[in-house]
């Protein structure tokens, strides 16, 4: 006879089996991996220390609205031996400039890579380990930044103006430290699509030419896996592309004052 404590046990294990089948899925691991927001927001900003910040108020740019035919394009990630002098090289010869997202420990260890050949670029913070901000606390996002802010005085003489947060997330502390060293943070309205287009650069460049308008912002990244090699590829044909359409390359803080 099945009794009802039976039943109730049957219940759970059924239930316990489901959500342990649920959470190895594909899909819930999509939603719990780097590249998602923490399901738990963060930190909440609202509880930290508003002491800290400066402005009282951070931009946050996506886009420029406007009718020049201007456009921004960016790397995150950098700099690397592996990819960085090779985008270097492309828009040395097109003689485009970009704004470069340097995270701060690789341009500790690779700080030669790019010395001496940043005239023309601007950089940016994009952190100092690539962690996701939006799990830190104010004080940790902040030690984040500043690291990299160091960083990029020592080795290319400039003050940062502009952060891009790591996955692009927003949540936690991230914009109030972003306010506490007087950043304000460039995303983006465009990308390289490298896991769309992996082995078609020309797609990938007929992409961007067909869907950029005046003012966007363009991420690509110059470090990583060989699906980089799909945004090296394609930037030739996507420069002259646009060129002629009459679009002209600037940094992000060019653009934002266009």
């Amino acid at each position: 006879m099945l009794t009802r404590r039976a039943m109730l046990r049957g219940t759970l294990l059924a239930a316990g089996g489901a959500a342990t089948a649920f959470a190895g899925s594909d899909h819930v691991k999509h939603w719990l991996g780097w590249d998602r927001p923490p399901l738990g927001g963060g930190y909440a900003a609202a509880a930290d220390d508003l002491g800290a910040v400066t402005k009282g108020g951070v931009h946050i740019h996506y886009f420029r609205p406007t009718t020049a035919k201007v456009v921004a394009l960016t790397f995150d990630d950098g700099p690397r031996p592996d990819y960085t002098p090779q985008f270097l090289d492309v828009l040395d010869r097109h003689q485009v400039p970009a704004t470069f997202f340097l995270v701060g420990r690789h341009l500790e260890e690779h700080a030669g890579l790019v010395r001496g050949r940043l005239d023309r670029h601007e950089v940016g913070n994009h952190s100092w380990s690539h962690d996701d901000l939006a799990t830190l606390d104010l004080a940790g996002a902040r030690r984040e930044l500043e690291r990299t802010h160091e960083a990029i005085k020592r080795h290319t003489g400039r003050e940062a103006t502009l952060m891009r947060p790591p996955y692009g997330h927003l949540g936690g502390s991230t914009v109030l430290a972003a306010d506490a060293l007087g950043y304000d943070i460039a995303l983006w309205s465009h990308q390289m699509r490298e896991r769309t287009f992996a082995t078609d650069p020309a797609a990938q460049a007929r992409d961007l030419i067909g869907t950029v308008r005046p003012g966007s912002i363009v991420l690509a990244h110059d470090a990583g896996d060989k699906r980089r090699l799909v945004a090296l590829k394609a930037l030739p044909a996507t420069i002259e592309g646009l060129r002629d359409q009459g679009y002209r390359f600037v940094t992000v803080s060019e653009l934002l004052t266009s």
